[in-house]
């Protein structure tokens, strides 16, 4: 997956997971990419739910992020994060988690998130605040 609004291998825990970012759409929504490989299982087989939440709150708080900045990389922290496991996700199963603000102003956004499975199955759902960073995004890698 490359192109523009396309972030691939920008944070240490990116780089570890594989997942990919999509923050190129135009709807003001970002999408987080994860093929589950067995590095992302439990001892059950199934996904771990830490990543789970790992990539609805990248999904989340890149919403966030386009919010403030076309290009999604205005830093946002993460103030709390509810997630709601509701199905297994599989080795091989293609998932994407989605942001989308809910409410919030200036100091503080309201932001749900769900991560889908193959042929649309809701794998798990969030809620979370997140904070914009008064200090500017870092520089893009070259």
């Amino acid at each position: 997956m490359a192109g523009a609004g396309i972030i691939e291998g920008e944070t240490g825990a990116q780089r570890l997971m594989g997942y990919v970012l999509d923050v190129g759409r135009g709807d003001g929504r970002a999408r987080c990419h994860l093929t589950v490989g067995p590095e992302h299982t439990n001892r059950h087989g199934a996904l771990h739910g830490g990543i789970v939440a790992t990539i609805l709150d990248n999904a989340m708080g890149a919403t966030g992020s386009l919010s403030r900045d076309p290009g999604g990389r205005h830093p946002f922290l993460t103030i709390s994060l509810n997630t709601q496991y509701l199905a297994p996700a599989r080795e091989g199963e293609a998932l994407v988690a989605v942001g989308r603000i809910t409410g919030g102003g200036r100091k503080l956004l309201f932001i749900e998130g769900e991560l889908r499975g193959p042929e649309d199955r809701l794998i798990a759902t969030a809620t979370g605040v997140f904070k914009p960073v008064s200090h500017p995004p870092r520089e893009e890698p070259a």
